[in-house]
């Protein structure tokens, strides 16, 4: 660094436009809160997949919530996961696609463009811890409330 006076020229700060995104009219949905819920749980390491972790979670009540897939093919696994929150007192919640479960808990590869990719089906989940609290969260909340 020389200390002959040489300006360094600065640019003037260049404006940035920021765009919101606009809330949505009305609630969000018992699925959309559940995605945002099981995405907020993976983030904080809190989610169990697949019957064996499933099982031991449900057993030792630390679970908060179960999701379960209503195509399960083994009539025995849906008995034991049934009973297990039936007995723990714990809230069992049905989807429809063992895929779309899969890539709500994170069991799939996310290409460049954003798009799942190797999505692998998943039975059973449980949520161990709910991270943060969300909109989501408090959505699922009511919707067991009145059930």
């Amino acid at each position: 660094m020389s200390d002959a006076g040489d300006e360094i020229q600065v640019d003037e700060a260049t404006a940035v436009e920021v765009t919101t995104v606009a809330p949505r009219a009305g609630k969000m949905s018992v699925e959309e809160a559940l995605q945002q819920v099981l995405k907020n749980a993976l983030v904080h390491d809190g989610l169990a997949r697949g019957l064996r972790e499933c099982a031991k979670a449900l057993d030792k009540c630390q679970a908060h919530l179960c999701v379960l897939v209503e195509t399960c093919t083994e009539a025995e696994y849906i008995k034991l996961v049934e009973a297990l929150c039936a007995e723990h007192k714990i809230n069992l919640i049905k989807v429809g696609d063992a895929k779309v479960l899969g890539t709500w808990a994170g069991l799939c590869k996310i290409d460049k463009e954003g798009n799942p990719r190797k999505i692998v089906g998943c039975s059973c989940v449980v949520v161990k811890d709910y991270g943060v609290e969300s909109e989501g969260l408090h959505v699922l909340l009511d919707y067991f409330k009145n059930r």
